[in-house]
């Protein structure tokens, strides 16, 4: 189960900037002294003193090559992809399961999060200790995600470990101890994770949207309960593997230095016997628009979190790679018009962001911040102002430009590591994309136009069709809601 939590910079800012200011408050209160001649000789201005110099442009954004990668499928179905890389001798792996919280029936939402918790209890063969030492002594790592779309199993070890690590994956996979004597503790720390999720005001925001747009899809469900999470049993949870999880819906992941024909070997040998399984399948989610406030009661909240937003397209749509320039332009950076106006000139809040949220064919735009609760009103005119301003005027080309190196400079990041190179390999497999998706991208970014900008915020981002949910205090927001609303309607 995904959380969306942000502060980190905040609290790093704090950190740095305070000890600067209570030397500064420090060295206030000292009594002058009289400056000696050596410091009279440093502040007069010298006639050797060179002006600034303005910093040479950046260079032509450069397309992505895709690392020369060996690609095979067992018979089984399970696929794997293998990309030499680096000069460290480290190797990252991953395998990928198409088995997450979509999968999951209604009256057992969390099952994929308990058997992914489960997955690292041991195998058949190897206790929990005894896993992570044999982990540990190839100098590596495990961890296991669950996600909506995927669950997917980190490692990493030395190179000379790599055929080792592939076969101990397939044993982790394939042959789970799924112990019961751990499910207590696992269901407890689970229902501990889930509530303070849930405590959080930006995630009750978040999934009183997406129940909005999303339904009775599992996209739209709420986080389990206590209650629900006691009522799911180990046999449902080995149900779940049973059904959901097989060669056909897997494929392993490799990017670093190995030895290529040892670790296909190893992949071949350990994973050949593995049961196809289910055909991969995800229940593709239809999102309604719909054009409504929502709020939730947060009483005496110094602050207001809003999520403003609507369904857009999902990265196979040829329009995906306008809305993502468009969205970074817009609040998605951290020099974007929404965040230098509610940020930077109005100080309502401290870290506002968009984003877009994907999934296998159906995607969504948010606008979201927390803000000062009595500026709840003025934000949300703001945010509707910023994008009406992109859809009836084009952005310059300085400013577009600056966003495409930015959104350039960030793909570069992105496949900078081995980790990164195979989240990106994974992309392209759930979501069905060639490579090119890949080869074109900064091609393809830098390709947008202003013109196009303003048009794909008209299409997309439409402040009369987005949900808007607001967590605050209610007796404070609901008359600057209703204000709000009532100055859309003289608008439109």
């Amino acid at each position: 189960m995904k959380s969306f939590y942000l502060g980190l910079l905040s609290a790093v800012l704090i950190t740095t900037t305070a000890p600067l200011a209570l030397a500064q408050t420090k060295a206030a209160a000292k009594p002058a002294s009289k400056p000696t001649t050596a410091a009279k000789a440093a502040a007069a201005p010298t006639a050797s003193a060179t002006p600034k110099e303005t910093p040479p442009p950046g260079g032509t954004p450069r397309d992505f090559a895709l690392p020369a990668k060996e690609e095979f499928e067992l018979p089984n179905g399970l696929s794997a992809k293998l990309v030499p890389y680096g000069q460290v001798p480290k190797v990252t792996m991953m395998v990928a399961i198409q088995a997450g919280n979509v999968h999951e029936a209604p009256d057992q939402v969390g099952i994929a999060d308990l058997l992914g918790k489960l997955l690292s209890e041991g195998t058949s063969s190897l206790n929990a200790t005894q896993l992570a030492d044999k982990i540990a002594r190839m100098g590596g790592s495990l961890n296991v995600s669950v996600g909506q779309d995927q669950t997917m199993l980190w490692a990493s070890c030395l190179s000379e470990y790599a055929p080792a690590l592939a076969t101990l994956l397939a044993d982790v996979v394939q042959h789970p101890a799924l112990p019961a004597s751990e499910l207590p503790r696992i269901k407890a720390d689970f229902k501990r994770q889930m509530n303070l999720a849930r405590a959080q005001p930006g995630t009750q925001a978040r999934q009183k949207f997406t129940a909005s747009l999303y339904g009775s899809h599992p996209y739209g469900r709420p986080l389990p309960t206590d209650a629900a999470i006691d009522a799911l049993t180990l046999e449902q949870v080995k149900a779940f593997y049973q059904n959901q999880y097989g060669a056909q819906r897997t494929s392993v992941y490799v990017a670093g230095k190995f030895d290529q024909g040892a670790l296909r070997q190893a992949i071949t040998k350990s994973w050949s016997e593995w049961t196809k399984g289910p055909v991969p399948h995800i229940e593709i989610a239809k999102a309604q628009i719909r054009p409504d406030v929502l709020t939730l009661d947060r009483p005496s909240a110094p602050q207001s979190t809003i999520v403003i937003g609507m369904p857009v397209v999902d990265p196979s749509h040829p329009d995906y790679m306008r809305v993502r320039v468009m969205n970074s332009l817009l609040g998605g950076s951290f020099g974007s018009r929404i965040t230098r106006n509610i940020r930077e000139d109005k100080g309502y809040t401290y870290s506002p962001y968009s984003y877009i949220e994907t999934h296998y064919r159906a995607g969504n735009w948010s606008q979201n911040a927390d803000v000062t609760t009595q500026e709840t009103g003025n934000s949300l005119k703001e945010i509707v102002y910023e994008i009406e301003r992109l859809q009836k005027t084009p952005p310059t080309a300085e400013e577009l430009k600056g966003i495409q190196n930015y959104e350039s400079g960030l793909f570069v990041l992105r496949n900078s590591t081995p980790g990164g190179i195979i989240g990106q390999l994974n992309t392209l497999d759930l979501h069905d994309l060639p490579d090119s998706y890949l080869t074109e991208q900064v091609k393809n970014i830098n390709a947008v136009t202003p013109q196009q900008v303003s048009e794909t915020a008209r299409k997309y981002v439409r402040p009369e069709a987005m949900t808007i949910v607001v967590v605050g205090d209610k007796k404070i927001i609901d008359p600057q809601i209703k204000k709000f609303q009532a100055s859309r309607k003289k608008a439109l």
